[in-house]
């Protein structure tokens, strides 16, 4: 395309955009279209990715192809594989995306569809997808250290010890909380734990297919995965409905917990090319596509949002979760717009796969924006249902009652309406036996789902549209469990490795196995409390991983900052200082709160105390679990102001030539690689 032609398209982009968001702000209190959503933000997408990313890639960073990745010197068949593209970025973008984009902006939308439309399309921009595009950068550069390792080496050994240990233990409350979703959506639904049951067989043989049969043949394993993907969705409901394999299919929530535990150990374990690089490629195959498809569902069918702009719960009254709007919105929107998770898997499984340098800007950039129009999706999802069955399967028993009418009274309460019969026709249309309850955000994203495409599709009834949205649910957030543990496992290996020099070899299987069955080990146990815990769970551990996956990020921004003013870019270093500060003082305020308020619903301590003299049988569990809660709350806090001020410390003392830059990367290698251009 040439300049002149190049320009104008732009330009319209940028225009198409704006129109979006005065559309957007000039709505007072009517109802408008989700398009007006999609189109603001994937215009904002578009330019962010053509533009500023190819600044931070070639300006901030100087990408360089002629440089041989960890990848291509350190190929072991095993964790350094050097991968397409195409493929190392689906595995990426599958890794990243599990349940805070679909989850967050779901549960966050008891403030309204306004706020997290304006944080998810903004803080990618500027802060997410910055964030994990330069540790990928940093982590390649130095042979796919960890985050915490890095921490160690560019910021000074005290703080990156610290680091080290802190996201370890934030990674376990990511990973247990990821797992929780899974249970809420798929406990008592044989059709749903069928169809994701029969991803795992699937994805081994698309793995030896593409290895061992037919090797980089990726469009034929393609074919052949989705193929066998959808037929499992069809064969589901035939499961579902067979007088004995319904049955075997239908778990309680616990054995649906050790099923998953016993997974991540699996995964953890098998060579990565086998198990983890296909089931990854192959759901975002399917997360891709599902996207584009409910986007294209969206501009047709143009559903109204149901959900004011603006409720009245962002004074901190919210029955899905506690909190005032600041700052509890943006660690309860967390992935969808930045997240430290992603920090893991930039300097984790991602960096060991990346076949060139000049491939990173669209694995860590592009993956990121995708999630964050993930996230939209599932924002749009939640606002377009009516408001009374949004808050019935967003908020636990404990406030609802356990029947139709006791929610529909205590809806009625805070303004909206819901007959009782609404959620009993609900559960038939969806095929399941009931939807009151089901806390965790999966269920209604996928109710919501459903009625959008079942409104554009109507071949197959909403059922099989439900089963399809928890199909695209479950796949995305098993993709990331199982790539977390493996990042956990290296992390753990990294550490135990500075103990005893064997168990830091991260292909020795005996440190393998150790490692791996120790992660699982560490985040079953706050998994299975949340699976039994009355309030439904994911009220109690949502926030707590919001904050430790925010804070998180804010390490992950500190050691990138550090690093780019080593590598002398002291002028460029804007670009991760603006999200930091924003980030910081949002997610300390809301750990402050969380721990420390006198409020019940909100503090942690106040919650503890209410349940001193309570007669409920697992009253004593639950205090246990909120001082755990706080104490793991206030380490995460301790860590990461140590890590700033440790950060800050050495980038001033390298800033004013005080100490040498000392930059720890790998030493440059001439690449072989064929594709390698000037």
């Amino acid at each position: 395309m040439n300049k002149p032609l190049s320009i104008l398209l732009w330009v319209a982009i940028a225009v198409l955009g704006a129109a979006g968001f005065g559309v957007i702000a000039l709505s007072r209190g009517e109802t408008i279209s989700a398009a007006w959503l999609v189109i603001a933000g994937v215009c904002t997408y578009l330019v962010a990715y053509r533009f500023y990313s190819r600044y931070l890639a070639y300006t901030v960073f100087g990408l360089d192809d002629r440089r041989a990745t960890p990848a291509e010197r350190l190929s072991n068949g095993r964790d350094f594989v050097p991968t397409s593209k195409w493929v190392a970025a689906g595995q990426h973008f599958s890794a990243i995306s599990g349940a805070g984009p679909l989850v967050g902006p779901t549960l966050a939308a008891q403030f309204g569809y306004l706020p997290g439309t304006l944080w998810l399309i903004a803080g990618v921009v500027l802060g997410g997808a910055v964030q994990d595009m330069i540790v990928l950068c940093a982590s390649v550069r130095r042979d796919g250290k960890s985050l915490g390792q890095m921490a160690k080496d560019e910021v000074n050994r005290v703080a990156g010890v610290a680091a080290m240990i802190a996201v370890f233990a934030i990674m376990i409350i990511l990973l247990a909380v990821l797992a929780l979703v899974v249970v809420n959506a798929l406990r008592d639904s044989p059709w749903g734990l069928f169809t994701i049951a029969a991803t795992i067989p699937i994805a081994l043989i698309m793995g030896v297919w593409m290895n061992n049969i037919r090797p980089g043949k990726v469009t034929e394993a393609t074919v052949i995965g989705i193929a066998l993907m959808f037929g499992s969705l069809f064969a589901g409901r035939w499961v579902a409905q067979h007088p004995a394999l319904g049955p075997a299919f239908t778990w309680s929530g616990p054995d649906l917990a050790w099923g998953i535990i016993v997974y991540g150990f699996v995964a953890s374990v098998l060579p990565i090319w086998l198990l983890l690089t296909p089931r990854g490629y192959l759901s975002s195959v399917l997360k891709i596509g599902t996207i584009l498809v409910l986007g294209a569902a969206i501009l047709v069918l143009m559903p109204p949002l149901q959900l004011p702009a603006v409720t009245q719960f962002i004074d901190g009254s919210g029955p899905v979760f506690a909190g005032k709007l600041f700052p509890f919105a943006f660690i309860t929107i967390a992935c969808g717009a930045m997240s430290g998770f992603h920090a893991l898997i930039s300097s984790g499984t991602t960096p060991k796969i990346v076949r060139q340098e000049s491939d990173i800007r669209m694995i860590g950039y592009g993956s990121m924006l995708a999630e964050s129009l993930v996230g939209l999706m599932a924002l749009i999802a939640a606002a377009s249902l009516d408001p009374g069955i949004y808050f019935a399967m967003n908020v636990g028993p404990a406030l609802l009652g356990t029947t139709a009418e006791s929610a529909s009274q205590a809806i009625a309460q805070w303004g909206f309406m819901l007959r009782p019969e609404q959620m009993t026709d609900l559960a038939r249309q969806m095929g399941e036996a009931t939807l009151l309850s089901r806390t965790g955000g999966a269920p209604s994203l996928a109710v919501g789902m459903a009625g959008i495409l079942g409104g554009v599709f109507t071949g197959g009834g909403l059922a099989l549209w439900y089963h399809f949205a928890i199909l695209f649910e479950a796949v995305f957030i098993l993709t990331t469990v199982d790539a977390g543990t493996r990042v956990g496992r290296f992390m753990l290996q990294e550490m135990l490795g500075q103990v005893y020099k064997p168990l830091g070899r991260v292909s020795w299987y005996p440190s393998i196995i150790s490692t791996s069955a120790l992660v699982v080990m560490f985040w079953g146990y706050f998994l299975y409390q949340g699976v039994v815990d009355p309030l439904g769970g994911i009220n109690t551990l949502w926030p707590l991983f919001g904050i430790a996956n925010q804070l998180l990020a804010a390490v992950a921004l500190c050691v990138v900052t550090t690093i780019l003013v080593k590598m002398g870019k002291l002028r460029y270093t804007w670009v991760t200082i603006v999200p930091l500060v924003w980030l910081a003082s949002a997610t300390l305020t809301a750990g402050w709160q969380k721990v420390f308020s006198p409020e019940p619903g909100l503090g942690f301590l106040a919650h503890a105390r209410s349940l001193a003299a309570s007669t409920n049988p697992n009253a004593s569990q639950m205090i246990f679990n909120d001082r755990v809660d706080a104490a793991l709350c206030l380490g995460f806090m301790l860590v990461v102001v140590v890590v700033i001020v440790a950060s800050a410390r050495e980038c001033w003392m390298v800033a004013r030539k005080r100490k040498t830059t000392g930059l720890n990367e790998a030493p440059y290698v001439e690449s072989r690689l064929d594709t390698v251009t000037a």
